[in-house]
């Protein structure tokens, strides 16, 4: 089993900081989804890296890399991200199979890598990515009868901001952590609010704002303050004395929590055809994770994916 194999690399507190963490995320999509109820979605996101940001700012120091890079991680891993999650979770994707789907974003970080980078891709890596590409077409084909294609692109996308973002910050060589995290979240909600305000509209808005339910609000502490900003140092601290290979699995028990906390909170029962798919897709995720040999000296630099903890 992949989390017994885990703690006999990890101690036993950095395992249950670790196993804490990925359910905190897990649970962030049930609690995102409980809090949305009439909320446009762009609204929201804005709302919830508004308190990304403020006060954190004031006591965590800016990261050192360029304004660009910092602006670019925020494009690419919150405001795009998020974004692409919040409205396709309003157009009915359910939380369980969001966080599912959003593993996707491994794929898209060895293809880009590939791409963009050069970096070829380890045996490993390709059978990782024909596995996922072989499991979410699975999901595709089977999901239920909620799930519009809409919705399932648009988690898609959420995937593949999600993989630039990676393939951006690998580029700069700036290593993730909780000041990058909240300094990049200063380009996130202005564009999302104009946003909301051009497609939702100033009324909608408006009411959205002076109605702002305790339920939003209970939602918008969760998201911003325990899956961002507690979630991401303490992952960040478990990055920094283990590693990579030992931690970063553990992210793949977020989308168990969240399927198990839909079926038991929300009454949405994944079907056989969501199940297949989404244990393929883990399965490739993890071959793909799978720490590359030594490169031959001939060789060119092997690709590293990671797991941003951004959720």
């Amino acid at each position: 089993m992949v989390v017994v194999g885990l703690a006999e690399r990890v101690n036993r507190r950095d395992s249950l900081l670790a196993a804490f963490v990925a359910t905190i995320w897990g649970f962030n999509f049930v609690v995102i989804d409980w809090g949305m109820d009439g909320i446009p979605p762009l609204l929201f996101v804005a709302v919830r890296f508004v308190f990304v940001v403020f006060p954190a700012i004031l006591f965590v120091g800016r990261p050192d890399a360029p304004w660009r890079v910092v602006a670019a991680v925020g494009v690419f891993m919150s405001l795009g991200q998020f974004g692409f999650l919040y409205v396709s979770m309003d157009a009915g994707m359910p939380p369980g199979l969001a966080a599912l789907v959003l593993q996707a974003q491994v794929i898209f970080t060895v293809l880009i890598a590939a791409g963009v980078l050069r970096e070829i891709p380890t045996t490993a890596q390709v059978a990782g990515v024909v596995l996922g590409s072989a499991g979410l077409a699975i999901v595709a084909v089977g999901r239920g009868g909620q799930v519009t294609t809409v919705a399932l692109v648009l988690c898609l996308l959420g995937a593949l901001s999600w993989g630039v973002g990676n393939v951006v910050s690998r580029a700069s060589g700036v290593k993730g952590g909780l000041s990058l995290t909240i300094w990049s979240a200063l380009v996130v909600p202005v564009p999302l609010f104009a946003l909301s305000l051009l497609v939702d509209g100033p009324t909608v808005v408006g009411d959205a704002l002076t109605s702002f339910s305790w339920e939003a609000a209970l939602s918008t502490l969760y998201t911003a303050g325990l899956a961002s900003l507690v979630g991401y140092g303490v992952f960040n601290t478990l990055l920094s004395r283990n590693q990579s290979s030992s931690v970063v699995p553990w992210v793949l028990l977020a989308p168990v929590v969240a399927m198990a906390s839909a079926w038991l909170l929300l009454d949405q029962r994944p079907n056989g055809a969501e199940l297949l798919g989404g244990l393929l897709l883990i399965a490739g995720v993890l071959v793909a994770m799978r720490p590359a040999r030594p490169a031959a000296p001939a060789g060119g630099e092997q690709a590293t994916v990671s797991l941003p903890t951004a959720v």
